[in-house]
């Protein structure tokens, strides 16, 4: 079952990536898999530790940079220990007018898959893009949460599951639990 955490961030991305048609992008996602959602062109998983994006943009055989259309990272930045490299070698790997999509997360248990170092609202998201060398006008960045999933995160067993009878999507900007971007190269 889907997590209570990611419902609303899911639904958004999801229009948010089908207005970028993609059956139209070479794509490429840095661990995990949600991108498995979507019929790219083509679609590259690059795995932790033997790809660790905070080192170098990804490289082929040959050493030149790996480009793709769509760079997704979905609740990994928080574990990286140098984000700000990673958001910068993620910009090298794309191609112009490229996109980069991550999400984060907020108000949630410490998480330690290896390490657990960092939380973002929208707006931090949207510093860290600019600091990468994002233009300001091609990031859009939310963020979602209220005080129900807030006290949901605190329970065992972590993740909460989305109940669709029981739980409130109603966002409350003083409580994220959850933010996410879009920038374009």
């Amino acid at each position: 079952m889907a997590s209570l955490n990611r419902i609303v961030m899911q639904r958004a991305t999801r229009r948010w990536i089908e207005a970028l048609e993609p059956e139209t992008l070479d794509a490429a996602e840095i661990s995990g898999k949600f991108g498995r959602r979507f019929a790219f062109r083509s679609y590259t998983r690059f795995r932790y530790p033997r790809h660790d994006i905070c080192k170098a943009a990804f490289t082929d055989a040959s050493g030149a940079v790996e480009q793709f259309d769509l760079i997704l990272a979905n609740q990994v930045w928080e574990h990286l220990d140098r984000p700000y490299a990673a958001t910068r070698h993620v910009r090298q790997m794309l191609r112009p007018d490229g996109w980069f999509w991550l999400a984060v997360p907020f108000h949630v248990p410490y998480h330690g898959d290896p390490v657990d170092c960092s939380r973002w609202s929208a707006r931090g998201l949207k510093n860290l893009l600019i600091e990468a060398g994002f233009s300001e006008a091609n990031i859009t960045a939310r963020q979602w949460g209220n005080r129900a999933a807030a006290r949901r995160n605190l329970d065992a067993p972590w993740p909460p599951a989305h109940n669709p009878e029981t739980d409130d999507l109603t966002d409350d900007p003083e409580f994220p639990i959850c933010a996410w971007a879009l920038a374009q190269k």
